[in-house]
């Protein structure tokens, strides 16, 4: 993706989170300068992989493949401190993030507002492919049983409890809009905990075109190696 392309998402995203009267922490708008003068307090923001998170899996069509992500709070995998995690999504109309499964993060979807959210669910069998049984989910803690692959769809306030080992793909419902999309897990690992059906890429190579907007957490490296 082009960083150019990366900062219009963003713009776009800040524009669409004002609308729903979402606030992001006042650390997701600081500059490199910012950022250097409150090194000494901001560790857990990059140790936590905390902010900004725009991929398109490697489809080269954000559009038609892709998520805007920010995290909001999380803990560190394998250690002691935060047991949560929670971020805050948009998901276009007919965007699409595709099937996977996380193999330790139980999680909670959540309509926050916007157009439907449509997913498709299936087992894992124990090769990780799709089951052919019957899947259990829970919607806003209500049980129903469906069957592989069947699609459901989420309206403005419900959520979806996905337990560990079931595939989902979620994407916008053509003609209801863009969805402010909520998460609200276990601690999350974005770089071991997520197995794709197919073989994807989670973060995007980034074709540096102008500065960044604002800094992705995956900048985080690089930004912490001026700071030293």
């Amino acid at each position: 993706m082009k960083r150019s392309q990366i900062n219009q998402i963003m713009a776009d995203a800040k524009t669409f989170l004002a609308e729903k009267c979402w606030l992001l922490p006042e650390w997701a708008t600081w500059s490199k300068q910012d950022w250097i003068d409150h090194q000494d307090i901001c560790r857990n923001v990059f140790n936590h992989n905390l902010g900004w998170d725009i991929t398109d899996f490697g489809s080269g069509n954000f559009q038609e493949r892709g998520l805007f992500l920010f995290t909001l709070r999380n803990g560190a995998p394998g250690k002691q401190g935060k047991p949560y995690a929670e971020k805050i999504m948009i998901v276009r109309e007919g965007q699409e993030t595709p099937y996977h499964f996380h193999w330790h993060k139980m999680e909670d979807i959540i309509n926050r507002g916007g157009g439907i959210l449509l997913f498709n669910i299936y087992k894992s069998s124990k090769d990780e492919s799709f089951s052919d049984e019957k899947v259990s989910i829970y919607i806003d803690d209500c049980k129903y049983t469906i069957n592989p692959g069947e699609q459901i769809g989420l309206k403005p306030g419900q959520s979806l409890t996905l337990e560990q080992n079931v595939y989902h793909r979620f994407y916008g419902a053509e003609g209801t809009g863009p969805v402010l999309v909520g998460e609200v897990s276990q601690v999350n690992d974005d770089s071991s905990d997520n197995r794709f059906y197919e073989e994807i890429g989670r973060f995007p190579a980034i074709e540096e075109d102008e500065e960044p907007l604002h800094y992705l957490s995956c900048d985080y490296e690089m930004l912490m190696k001026e700071m030293t």
